[in-house]
């Protein structure tokens, strides 16, 4: 690694990006007067954007309508289809022997399908699903691993005007069913199991017993043949995906929507316990996919190779493993593994020898590669990265400079970038070939993004001030609301500064040239591998253990996850023998396996205030192994800081 960093929180220099005339915004004087375009008109600079990025069937006459406001409406009279603006447009204009997907599977078989192969299996699927009864408004939440037939439910779902909901393969049954019942969806698609660490995962049990439970809604459940694996088979309900594609022709008429349709609901933790159902719509999302992959990876399709690692059950895997990268023409990697397995030079092997040229992954994957060693990545040729990208979290500088001078060669800029699965897209990050890029900073927002940094009753703060961070203007990609609850939604994202801001849940702070500094969670929810997990989700799932009283969960800083998570538990019973494990295993079978407790301590009661609530502050600095120095003349009893200070 080059360079002096300062301290374990600091690397002082500044990076100046390379010189590139060819990029679509090449200074900041492109950018500052791309964004006082939108200062000077803003509704004209996102309608003028939406007509030139997307193919509308029936045009917009109204950009913006904040008639009712928060439930920010755009383009509201236009109507498109997504999966025609991905690939019937790009096919129709000479490109349909491109490669739309390259996939990789763990076992290394690959693929390469072009964007004429791909809109035929896409309309084959929209023609299978709509025998079966599925179409517009109907919702199917797709259980699947990440292979190309992900990508083309996913898009055949759009095509018919169906509203997609997937759950990440790694949730559990009892997850996939509380987010089927929430969505009322009409059907499941799923797959028999998928390869991961050299073994075949079971996905279809799963959804089984999912189903077993409720989800009176489920009509069909389509089942893709990928593991091999032997499944029971519910006659009239379960369908055989590749017989059912292969019964239908590959001609499917894409079914122009509103552009405010529902195009996905995507769950994500929340500090109440209970997941939210995040809507997006098609037309803003989509421009905004569209724009992001433009601006902040300078996306050239005719070259590039785009590898997004984020699994398509979270909202990076929508807008850049899916929609962005095919909206814009180009190339897009899919892999269906662990990227460690069988060793930690597998992501970099894969990098070469698909050719990738732009790579965005969690800051999450590179502490874990910098621990395994230089060695691995020096095995491989890294020559043709152009861009490399970081995602879930904010990284801290000591991975940047390693990503930057190890894996970048001291040569392609980083993009460090600050979105949430409300938002849609990229709302802070540098522009590759016009910012100059600060390690750990996510530098500005982007053109048509307006975010400030406040203090508790909305008053911007002083440069280096700690605050809460707030977009002050609407955007195209924004949430639509939360499925089924608006109360939910106002009080969620709004109430906090009474609808004048949407507030985004994290705090930061700008420093003396304006750079974001992002700080991470101000509420309950950690952010663990990149992942959003409510602590109230895991505490829940731990009280209906038999043998837990109460839980409390907090965060403390991991090296190689960001956060890790820490359980205090107080028992009903005498602890046991393998009581740990299997409250780690309890936790991942309501939750999922990456909320399994990294750390369970046990503690006669928990730290409370006279009032009865929980000081979770302390908590956290015992989690840390912090000094206590905060004051706690509220606490209705001192020994318990002693015990559990002494546990662990």
């Amino acid at each position: 690694m080059s360079g002096t960093i300062e301290s374990t929180m600091h690397e002082m220099r500044v990076f100046p990006p390379p010189q590139d005339k060819a990029a679509r915004l090449s200074s900041m004087q492109q950018y500052q007067a791309l964004q006082q375009r939108f200062v000077d008109d803003f509704s004209g600079t996102w309608g003028e954007l939406a007509t030139q990025h997307i193919s509308w069937r029936k045009p917009f006459s109204t950009v913006l309508d904040e008639s009712d406001a928060p439930f920010y409406k755009w383009f509201a009279d236009g109507q498109l289809n997504v999966s025609e603006n991905c690939l019937d447009r790009h096919v129709a204009a000479g490109l349909g022997e491109r490669t739309a997907i390259i996939w990789e599977g763990e076992p290394g078989e690959v693929r390469h399908i072009s964007y004429a192969e791909l809109l035929g299996q896409v309309c084959r699927a929209a023609n299978a699903m709509r025998a079966l009864g599925i179409g517009k408004g109907d919702r199917v939440v797709i259980y699947m691993p990440m292979i190309p037939e992900a990508a083309m439910a996913m898009l055949a779902c759009t095509r018919i005007g169906a509203t997609h909901s997937v759950v990440f393969g790694a949730f559990s049954s009892k997850a996939l069913h509380e987010r089927i019942e929430d969505a009322g969806a009409k059907m499941v698609i799923t797959a028999d199991g998928a390869w991961r660490r050299g073994a075949v995962s079971t996905l279809k049990p799963g959804v089984d017993a999912a189903l077993a439970s409720g989800c009176a809604t489920i009509e069909h459940v389509m089942v893709v043949r990928r593991g091999g694996n032997a499944v029971d088979w519910v006659d009239g309900r379960d369908v055989d995906w590749q017989q059912a594609l292969a019964a239908q022709p590959d001609v499917c008429e894409p079914l122009a929507v509103e552009a405010e349709h529902p195009l996905f609901i995507l769950y994500t933790s929340g500090s109440t316990g209970t997941a939210k159902g995040i809507v997006h719509a098609t037309g803003g999302y989509l421009l905004w996919a569209r724009l992001t992959m433009q601006w902040v990876f300078d996306f050239r399709p005719q070259s590039d190779v785009f590898w997004c690692t984020a699994d398509i059950g979270w909202i990076t895997g929508h807008t850049y493993s899916v929609y962005g990268p095919l909206a814009c023409g180009g190339t897009t990697l899919m892999y269906e593994g662990v990227p460690t397995f069988p060793d930690p030079g597998r992501i970099w092997k894969i990098c070469r020898d698909h050719g990738v040229t732009v790579f965005y992954t969690a800051p999450t994957a590179i502490r874990a590669l910098i621990k395994a060693g230089d060695a691995w990545p020096a095995k491989y040729d890294l020559s043709k990265f152009r861009i490399l990208g970081t995602v879930g979290e904010p990284i801290n500088p000591q991975a940047w400079m390693w990503y930057h001078d190890v894996i970048g060669g001291g040569r392609c800029p980083v993009v460090d970038t600050w979105w949430q699965t409300e938002t849609g897209g990229h709302m802070i990050a540098p522009l590759p070939f016009a910012t100059a890029t600060k390690p750990g900073s996510a530098t500005f927002p982007l053109p048509g993004v307006f975010a400030e940094v406040v203090d508790m009753e909305g008053v911007p703060v002083e440069h280096g001030q700690g605050g809460l961070l707030v977009v002050t203007r609407p955007w195209p990609s924004m949430l639509r609301g939360i499925w089924g609850d608006e109360a939910r939604y106002r009080r969620t994202y709004w109430q906090k500064f009474e609808g004048r801001y949407y507030f985004a849940g994290d705090g930061a702070h700008k420093d003396d040239d304006g750079y974001y500094w992002i700080m991470g969670r101000v509420d309950d929810v950690l952010n663990v591998s990149g992942h959003r997990l409510g602590t109230m989700e895991i505490e829940s799932a731990l009280a209906s253990h038999p043998a837990v009283a109460e839980a409390a969960v907090v965060g403390r800083p991991d090296e190689i996850k960001g956060e890790a998570i820490c359980v205090f538990v107080v028992l009903k019973q005498d602890e046991t023998e393998g009581l740990r494990t299997a409250l780690r295993n309890h936790v991942a079978a309501e939750i999922g396996p990456i909320a399994k407790p990294d750390d369970i301590r046990f503690a006669d009661k928990l730290p409370k205030t006279r009032s009865g609530k929980i000081m979770r502050r302390l908590l956290r600095d015992i989690a840390a192994g912090r000094e206590i120095t905060q004051d706690m003349t509220t606490l209705e009893d001192l020994k318990v800081i002693e015990q559990l200070q002494g546990k662990g």
